[in-house]
Protein backbone atom coordinates (compact mmCIF):
# COMPACT_ATOMS: atom_id res chain seq x y z
CA UNK A 1 0.00 0.00 0.00
CA UNK A 2 2.36 2.15 1.06
CA UNK A 3 4.92 1.77 -2.24
CA UNK A 4 1.38 2.54 -4.52
CA UNK A 5 0.99 5.62 -2.47
CA UNK A 6 4.56 6.68 -3.54
CA UNK A 7 3.46 5.99 -6.92
CA UNK A 8 0.55 8.25 -6.66
CA UNK A 9 3.38 11.15 -6.28
CA UNK A 10 5.00 10.14 -9.38
CA UNK A 11 2.10 10.15 -11.37
CA UNK A 12 0.93 13.52 -10.01
CA UNK A 13 4.19 14.88 -10.71
CA UNK A 14 4.36 13.91 -14.16
CA UNK A 15 1.06 15.03 -14.56
CA UNK A 16 2.19 18.91 -13.57
CA UNK A 17 4.03 18.92 -16.81
CA UNK A 18 0.58 19.19 -18.39
CA UNK A 19 -1.08 21.42 -16.00
CA UNK A 20 -0.27 25.93 -16.80
CA UNK A 21 1.91 27.36 -13.51
CA UNK A 22 0.03 28.22 -10.53
CA UNK A 23 -3.68 26.88 -12.16
CA UNK A 24 -6.23 25.08 -10.12
CA UNK A 25 -5.15 21.72 -11.37
CA UNK A 26 -1.60 22.32 -10.93
CA UNK A 27 -1.98 23.34 -7.03
CA UNK A 28 -4.28 20.64 -7.05
CA UNK A 29 -1.90 17.88 -8.41
CA UNK A 30 0.91 19.34 -6.16
CA UNK A 31 -0.90 19.25 -2.85
CA UNK A 32 -2.11 16.13 -3.84
CA UNK A 33 1.88 14.58 -4.90
CA UNK A 34 2.92 16.40 -1.31
CA UNK A 35 0.48 14.62 0.61
CA UNK A 36 1.32 11.22 -0.58
CA UNK A 37 5.23 12.34 0.41
CA UNK A 38 3.61 12.97 4.01
CA UNK A 39 1.54 9.72 4.72
CA UNK A 40 3.25 7.20 2.24
CA UNK A 41 6.30 6.71 5.04
CA UNK A 42 3.68 6.32 7.93
CA UNK A 43 1.56 4.39 6.27
CA UNK A 44 4.69 2.19 5.69
CA UNK A 45 5.54 2.05 9.62
CA UNK A 46 2.19 1.60 10.52
CA UNK A 47 1.44 -1.59 8.49
CA UNK A 48 5.16 -3.35 8.99
CA UNK A 49 6.01 -2.89 5.24
CA UNK A 50 9.04 -0.52 5.69
CA UNK A 51 11.41 -1.50 2.99
CA UNK A 52 14.92 -0.94 1.50
CA UNK A 53 12.90 -0.86 -2.09
CA UNK A 54 10.05 1.58 -0.70
CA UNK A 55 12.68 3.75 0.53
CA UNK A 56 14.54 3.99 -2.72
CA UNK A 57 11.09 4.56 -4.33
CA UNK A 58 10.41 7.49 -2.22
CA UNK A 59 13.67 8.76 -2.87
CA UNK A 60 12.82 8.84 -6.55
CA UNK A 61 9.43 9.75 -6.33
CA UNK A 62 10.54 12.87 -4.22
CA UNK A 63 13.63 13.43 -7.01
CA UNK A 64 10.81 13.03 -9.85
CA UNK A 65 8.57 15.64 -8.26
CA UNK A 66 11.67 18.39 -7.43
CA UNK A 67 12.69 17.97 -11.09
CA UNK A 68 9.38 18.33 -12.68
CA UNK A 69 8.93 21.67 -10.16
CA UNK A 70 11.97 23.27 -11.52
CA UNK A 71 11.19 22.65 -14.80
CA UNK A 72 7.55 24.13 -14.63
CA UNK A 73 8.91 26.81 -12.18
CA UNK A 74 12.11 28.25 -13.17
CA UNK A 75 10.46 29.93 -16.26
CA UNK A 76 8.04 31.51 -14.75
CA UNK A 77 10.40 32.91 -11.57
CA UNK A 78 12.63 35.22 -10.97
CA UNK A 79 15.70 34.27 -9.11
CA UNK A 80 18.42 36.79 -8.01
CA UNK A 81 21.69 36.12 -8.97
CA UNK A 82 22.56 35.24 -5.11
CA UNK A 83 19.94 33.14 -4.54
CA UNK A 84 21.14 30.93 -7.57
CA UNK A 85 24.58 30.95 -5.83
CA UNK A 86 23.23 30.11 -2.55
CA UNK A 87 21.24 27.23 -4.17
CA UNK A 88 24.47 25.88 -6.18
CA UNK A 89 26.70 25.73 -2.75
CA UNK A 90 23.89 23.85 -0.92
CA UNK A 91 24.09 21.23 -3.98
CA UNK A 92 27.89 20.90 -3.66
CA UNK A 93 27.32 20.39 0.24
CA UNK A 94 24.76 17.76 -0.54
CA UNK A 95 27.10 15.93 -3.53
CA UNK A 96 30.12 16.19 -1.06
CA UNK A 97 27.76 14.42 1.49
CA UNK A 98 26.51 11.90 -0.79
CA UNK A 99 30.18 11.37 -1.73
CA UNK A 100 31.45 11.13 1.39
CA UNK A 101 28.59 8.25 2.18
CA UNK A 102 28.92 6.38 -0.55
CA UNK A 103 33.22 6.41 0.24
CA UNK A 104 32.24 5.31 4.26
CA UNK A 105 29.32 3.26 3.96
CA UNK A 106 30.05 1.62 0.32
CA UNK A 107 26.15 2.47 0.04
CA UNK A 108 23.97 5.71 -0.97
CA UNK A 109 23.39 7.23 2.04
CA UNK A 110 20.49 9.37 2.30
CA UNK A 111 19.48 10.82 6.11
CA UNK A 112 16.09 11.94 7.25
CA UNK A 113 16.88 14.04 9.96
CA UNK A 114 14.74 16.29 11.41
CA UNK A 115 16.02 19.21 9.65
CA UNK A 116 15.79 17.45 6.34
CA UNK A 117 12.30 16.68 6.67
CA UNK A 118 11.90 20.79 7.71
CA UNK A 119 13.39 21.79 4.49
CA UNK A 120 11.67 19.31 2.52
CA UNK A 121 8.54 21.13 4.17
CA UNK A 122 9.56 24.20 3.51
CA UNK A 123 10.35 23.43 -0.17
CA UNK A 124 7.05 21.95 -0.80
CA UNK A 125 5.24 25.20 0.73
CA UNK A 126 7.09 27.32 -0.99
CA UNK A 127 5.65 27.41 -4.82
CA UNK A 128 2.38 27.64 -2.56
CA UNK A 129 3.20 30.88 -1.65
CA UNK A 130 4.95 32.57 -4.62
CA UNK A 131 1.50 34.45 -6.05
CA UNK A 132 1.62 36.46 -2.25
CA UNK A 133 5.44 36.18 -1.01
CA UNK A 134 8.40 37.39 -2.85
CA UNK A 135 10.85 34.92 -3.93
CA UNK A 136 13.90 36.54 -2.19
CA UNK A 137 12.44 36.33 1.50
CA UNK A 138 10.68 33.04 0.97
CA UNK A 139 14.07 31.42 -1.07
CA UNK A 140 16.13 33.49 1.51
CA UNK A 141 14.34 31.28 4.38
CA UNK A 142 14.16 28.14 2.84
CA UNK A 143 17.91 28.55 2.13
CA UNK A 144 19.15 29.17 5.65
CA UNK A 145 17.46 26.11 6.74
CA UNK A 146 18.22 24.07 3.93
CA UNK A 147 22.01 24.95 4.24
CA UNK A 148 22.36 24.32 8.34
CA UNK A 149 20.84 20.43 6.99
CA UNK A 150 23.06 20.00 4.51
CA UNK A 151 25.92 20.83 7.05
CA UNK A 152 24.11 18.96 9.52
CA UNK A 153 24.16 16.06 7.47
CA UNK A 154 27.51 16.01 6.42
CA UNK A 155 28.61 16.08 10.09
CA UNK A 156 26.33 13.17 10.78
CA UNK A 157 27.98 10.88 8.09
CA UNK A 158 31.27 11.45 9.01
CA UNK A 159 31.02 10.73 12.44
CA UNK A 160 29.53 8.21 11.53
CA UNK A 161 26.37 8.87 14.05
CA UNK A 162 24.51 5.58 14.70
CA UNK A 163 21.56 7.35 15.39
CA UNK A 164 20.90 9.10 11.84
CA UNK A 165 22.91 6.17 9.55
Amino acid sequence: MANFITCIRIVCSIALLFCPVFSPAFYALYIAAGVTDMIDGAVARKTGTVSEFGAKLDTTADFVLVVVCLIKLLPVLHVPAWLIIWIVVIAVIKAINLISGYVMQKEIVVLHTAMNKVTGLLLFVLPLTLTFLDLKYSGAAVSAVATLAAIQEGHLIRTNNKEFI
